[in-house]
């Protein structure tokens, strides 16, 4: 038995989709009827105005930075514990990223620890809602609105997810969505901005397009990037979108099973679904406690030895060795995302596990922790 970490749910309707605007010739980033359903259907899901399409998540933060004028002199709070694609459209930017650590619970940014890192320079705090589960982001956005802040809502792992019956994605000035082969919904590579300012989506929208000119065409209006998403990749998205709920509704009823299955083992700590929050589970991220700590390669492997495809936490910003080399960041700036992310691992997470597949994976990892 091989089970990936996770794989994409696809079916008929994406190869209809996808078939139809080949067959129309409408390829590009440039023109096609999906582009525009896809970027309003999905603006409308999530509860914005306005929807950007971009090639992938990392090109979606970027954008909003730029589209910020963020830049050079700047600082920009952000969850350390997250993929580095966070950072990097930050440094992209040519300004100061600026990690703040996480809850024990959630793995969000801590919003206690955000107001004494913020200084004349800030300008702009990302929340990572990582893994799936909403940041706590009342707290977060009455501290931006205090400073006079932008937030940027890193929501690349949370499509559909909710804080207090609001869908992540709303929240913030511009907004984030990642679109990769392993995310809730995918088109491939891809990528969304959300946002209820026009402007903004406007300005995004000009600089991802490689800024040409509204009257002269090649009179350009910016210093532009080439970050379209193409129309036959938003024809998979419009496919895709059409069965977020039930594709959110596979990944909840999955992490309800490994909820249930691995409960009370001293060894785990599992992810937490907090009452504020309807909690995604797009990866089942476990966290090794106990006699386990510290013991991930050996457990990890052996899971391997049976099978199970793992995935290893994310590194955060403080730990990254160029970061550290260059002075930018202290090794130990973020102590309770450091302990999370040298014992944590995601178990496999795809919607369409079988029974078969969740019963050897719980109770291979129960055997193997309980033979530590």
């Amino acid at each position: 038995m091989k089970i990936p970490v996770s794989s994409p749910f696809l079916g008929e309707e994406e190869t209809k989709l996808v078939s139809e605007a080949v067959a129309a010739g409408e390829v590009s980033g440039n023109f096609g009827k999906f582009l525009p359903k896809f970027e309003k259907d999905f603006a409308n899901y999530v509860g914005c105005e306005h929807g950007v399409a971009v090639s992938n998540g990392t090109t979606a933060l970027h954008l909003a930075l730029a589209a910020l004028d963020i830049g050079p002199g700047d600082e920009v709070l952000a969850a350390t514990f997250t993929n580095m694609a966070t950072f990097f459209a930050i440094l992209y930017q040519g300004a100061t990223p600026v990690p703040v650590d996480i809850e024990p619970d959630t793995w969000n940014i801590d919003p206690a620890l955000i107001e004494e890192k913020i200084t004349s320079r800030t300008k702009a705090i990302i929340p990572v809602h990582i893994y799936g589960h909403p940041a706590d982001m009342d707290p977060i956005m009455a501290i931006a609105k205090k400073h006079g802040l932008y937030v940027i809502e890193d929501a690349a792992e949370a499509h559909g997810a909710e804080y207090k019956s609001r869908k992540t994605g709303s929240f913030g000035d511009l907004n984030c969505f990642s679109f990769y082969a392993n995310k809730i919904i995918t088109t491939g590579e891809g990528g969304m901005i959300t946002t209820n300012n026009k402007e903004l989506a406007d300005k995004a929208r000009m600089l991802g397009s490689l800024a040409y000119g509204k009257e002269v065409r090649f009179r350009h209006e910016a210093v532009g990037f080439n970050y379209r998403l193409t129309n036959f990749q938003a024809a998979l998205g419009c496919a895709q979108l059409k069965k977020i709920e039930t594709t959110i509704g596979l990944k909840r009823d999955l992490a309800s099973f490994y909820n249930q299955s691995l409960a009370d083992i001293p060894e785990l700590q599992l992810p937490s679904e907090k009452s504020y929050a309807k909690n995604v589970y797009w990866m089942y991220h476990v966290v090794l406690r106990n006699k386990a700590k510290g013991r991930r390669a050996e457990i990890t492997a052996a899971l391997k030895e049976a099978g199970i495809d793992t995935r290893e936490a994310f590194m955060p910003y403080n730990l990254q060795k160029p970061e550290i080399t260059k002075g930018l960041v202290g090794e130990n700036a973020c102590p309770v995302a450091n302990d999370v992310a040298v014992n944590g691992f995601y178990l496999p997470s795809g919607p369409v596990l079988s029974e078969e597949e969740r019963n050897h994976v719980a109770d291979s990892l129960k055997s193997i922790l309980a033979a530590l």
